[in-house]
Order: C-alpha cells, then sequence, then structure tokens
C-alpha cells in the first residue's frame, strides 16, 4: 500500500491565515492612523442673552475653560473683536465659572441677525461656542 497524501493542504491553510492577519494589520494601521489626525472639540459652557443693544454672557464653566484664551463676537458675518477688550465685566486673565460679561455691539437690533460667539484657545485653536439667529 502506497501512501500518496501530501503537506500541501496543511501549507495552504497557513498561508491563508498569514494572508487575513497581514491584511487585518494593513486596514487596522490605515484606520487607526486616518483617526489620529481628528481634532478633539473644546468644551466650555456658556449662557446667552440678549436685549436690543447687549449680548450678555454668563459663564458656566466646562473642562476647556481655563485654557480658553478670548472670545469673539460676530453678527451677520461682521466681527466686532474679542470680548476682552470690547465687554463690561471681564476682568483678570482668564475667564471664571459665574463671570457674567457683557458686551456693546453697534447692532441696533439683533431680531433676525445671526450672532456667532466664537472661542479663541491657547493653543491656537478655535471653535464656534454659541451659533444663533435671533
Amino acid at each position: 500500500m502506497k501512501n500518496d497524501e501530501a503537506v500541501s493542504p496543511v501549507i495552504g491553510v497557513i498561508l491563508m491565515v498569514a494572508i487575513t492577519v497581514i491584511l487585518a494589520a494593513v486596514i487596522a494601521a490605515f484606520v487607526f492612523g486616518l483617526a489620529g489626525t481628528t481634532s478633539t472639540s473644546k468644551n466650555v459652557g456658556l449662557t446667552v442673552s440678549t436685549n436690543s443693544t447687549w449680548l450678555t454672557i454668563t459663564v458656566n464653566g466646562g473642562a476647556d475653560l481655563p485654557s480658553l484664551n478670548d472670545i469673539e463676537m460676530s453678527v451677520d458675518g461682521t466681527s466686532y473683536g474679542p470680548i476682552k477688550t470690547g465687554g463690561t465685566g471681564y476682568t483678570g486673565t482668564t475667564f471664571t465659572v459665574g463671570q457674567i460679561i457683557k458686551n456693546q455691539s453697534p447692532v441696533t437690533n439683533f431680531d433676525g441677525k445671526r450672532v456667532i460667539l466664537v472661542g479663541k484657545f491657547k493653543d491656537g485653536s478655535s471653535q464656534i461656542l454659541w451659533d444663533r439667529v435671533l
């Protein structure tokens, strides 16, 4: 009796498993490489109220409040500059929880206007903190 079995089925299975592992590693490296380039959102809480000429901002806190450098306001695409220099109620070098800031605007009526508050952070990044059509 002669045995004609070969080792080729075992080698074939090992090669298929190796190719699957390599392919999974390449896909994982690609996916996780892309995930590393995304930026994270900043967490700052504000409450905003308005009347005809004032925007009143109450700072509620947030994990990224210590790194908040300034807040800039724009109304219908026109920038009215940073809150630090254009507002009343801002004191010190950082924003604090419970702080109330009033920013006077040359806008005589906010009705129907889009108001955007953009936070500028110490790491150079910026993020929209508040965006409303009033």
